[in-house]
C-alpha cells in the first residue's frame, strides 16, 4: 500500500496511490509504503529517483547499519516501533528515508517510510495533524513527530500495564490466594513484564534514533530543542518502567509465596496424619506376630479390644494437634 501525505492550510492530508499518474499529481512531504510491492517500489524509483535497499526492514541488520547519511545526503533510519496488541505484542521493523534534497520537493523535502504492519503511532500523528493546522512544516518535522507519537504510545500502554497491574495486586493482596488465582495472577504478571520489557526496548531504540538526527546536524534551532524535549519525555519513560519492574518483582514474589504456603499446609495435613497413625500402625503391627498365646485367640473380645486400643491412640495425638491448634 503507497499514501502519500500532504500539506494543504497546514493540515495534513492523505491519498492512497494506485498508479505512476496518481504519484505525479501530488507534492507530499511524506510517502509511507506499508508491505509495498514491487510495482510501487518502482514508481517510487521512477518519479523520485530514490531505490529502497532490499534488507531495509530486515531483523537482522546490523546495529552498526541501522543510522547512516549517504553521500547524496540523504538520511537513513532503521527504528522499532511499539504494536501493543494484548493477545500477540510486538516490535516493528520501519525504514526512514529523509531526503531534503529532492528536485521536486526541495522546499520542505520528502520522508519515505517502509513497514510491513501497521504502526499505532502513525495513526495517531495522522489523527493529531489533522486536528491541529501547522503541526507539521517540513519532513524533518514529520519524523521527529513520529517518534514523539511513539514516545507517547508507549507512555499510554505504560498506563495499561499499571492498571493491569493493580488489577493482579488487589487479587494477590486479598489474602485468599488459591492456586487458580496464582496461576491467573501469575499468567498476568508475566504478560504485562513481557510488556513493560519491550516499551523499555523500543524507548531505548527511539531514543538511538532522536539522538542520531540530532549529531545529523539537519535540524534547525526549533526542532533540535523538540528533540531534546523528546529525549527527556524519554528519560521519564524509563525510570517508570523501572518502577513497574520493581512492582512486577514484588507481586511475583508475593504469589510464588502464596502458592508455597498452600502447598506447606497441604504437606502439614499429610504431616501430621502420618503422626497420629503411627501409634495404630505399631499395635496392628504387635498384634500381627506370631506369639504362641494371641489376644484375638485366647480372648473373646481381643480382636474388639485391638481396634478400639488403634482408634484411641489415632484420635488421642488428633486431639492433641488440635488442641496446639497445628491443624489450623
Amino acid at each position: 500500500m503507497l499514501n502519500v501525505f500532504t500539506l494543504s492550510n497546514g493540515r495534513l492530508f492523505q491519498e492512497e496511490i494506485e498508479s505512476l499518474e496518481e504519484l505525479s499529481k501530488f507534492r507530499p512531504i511524506w510517502v509511507d509504503l506499508e508491505e509495498p510491492t514491487t510495482e510501487e517500489k518502482r514508481w517510487v524509483r521512477q518519479y523520485y529517483g530514490l531505490s529502497i535497499p532490499e534488507d531495509a526492514i530486515d531483523d537482522d541488520i546490523e546495529e552498526s547499519a541501522r543510522f547512516y547519511e549517504e553521500d547524496n545526503g540523504e538520511l537513513h533510519i532503521r527504528s522499532d516501533f511499539l504494536v501493543a496488541d494484548p493477545d500477540e505484542p510486538q516490535q516493528v521493523r520501519v525504514a526512514f528515508i529523509l531526503n531534503m534534497t529532492n528536485e521536486l520537493l526541495r522546499s520542505h523535502g520528502v520522508l519515505f517510510s517502509i513497514h510491513d504492519e501497521t504502526v499505532p503511532a502513525f495513526r495517531l500523528l495522522r489523527m493529531r495533524a489533522r486536528r491541529m493546522p501547522g503541526l507539521l512544516a517540513d519532513a524533518k518535522e514529520v519524523l521527529l513527530k513520529l517518534f514523539d507519537a511513539d514516545a507517547e504510545y508507549c507512555a499510554d500502554t505504560l498506563e495499561g500495564v499499571y492498571d493491569e497491574l493493580e488489577t493482579a495486586s488487589k487479587k494477590v493482596l486479598d489474602g485468599n490466594v488459591g492456586d487458580e488465582v496464582a496461576s491467573e495472577v501469575l499468567g498476568a504478571i508475566a504478560r504485562q513484564e513481557d510488556m513493560n520489557g519491550r516499551i523499555r526496548r523500543n524507548v531505548m531504540d527511539t531514543r538511538r534514533a532522536v539522538s542520531f538526527l540530532m549529531r545529523s546536524k539537519m535540524l534547525d534551532a526549533e526542532q533540535f530543542e523538540e528533540a531534546r524535549q523528546i529525549l527527556r519525555d524519554i528519560d521519564s519513560l524509563d525510570s517508570h518502567t523501572t518502577f513497574l519492574f520493581d512492582k512486577i518483582n514484588f507481586l511475583m514474589d508475593a504469589t510464588v509465596g502464596f502458592i508455597n504456603i498452600n502447598q506447606n499446609k497441604i504437606i502439614k495435613l499429610f504431616s501430621v496424619a502420618s503422626v497420629a497413625l503411627l501409634p495404630p500402625t505399631l499395635i496392628a503391627s504387635v498384634y500381627g506376630m506370631n506369639f504362641k498365646v494371641m489376644p484375638e485367640l485366647e480372648w473373646q473380645y481381643g480382636y474388639a479390644w485391638g481396634i478400639g486400643l488403634m482408634i484411641a491412640s489415632a484420635l488421642l495425638p488428633m486431639w492433641y494437634f488440635r488442641r496446639r491448634g497445628w491443624l489450623k
